[in-house]
């Protein structure tokens, strides 16, 4: 599984690498999970507001703040 989390390094970017993060300690899962900030490649996903979660090539939430409870249950 490969987690993106897309953001420029503004707070929310910050706090959802962190819920993910928590999210596969919660869930006892390894993945591998990189902090996208090349503009060009967020904009190769569509995404136009930022923090945006993609995980395994798929955007599953753009411009929103995920709570570790929302992240795992896309998780699972």
């Amino acid at each position: 599984m490969k987690i993106e989390v897309l953001g420029m390094g503004c707070p929310k970017c910050h706090n959802l690498e962190a819920n993910v993060k928590e999210a596969l300690k919660k869930l006892n899962i390894e993945a591998a999970v990189e902090k996208v900030a090349d503009l060009p490649k967020i904009m190769s996903y569509g995404v136009m507001t930022t923090p945006a979660l993609v995980i395994d090539g798929k955007v599953k939430s753009a411009g929103k703040l995920l709570t570790v409870d929302e992240i795992t249950k896309m998780l699972q």
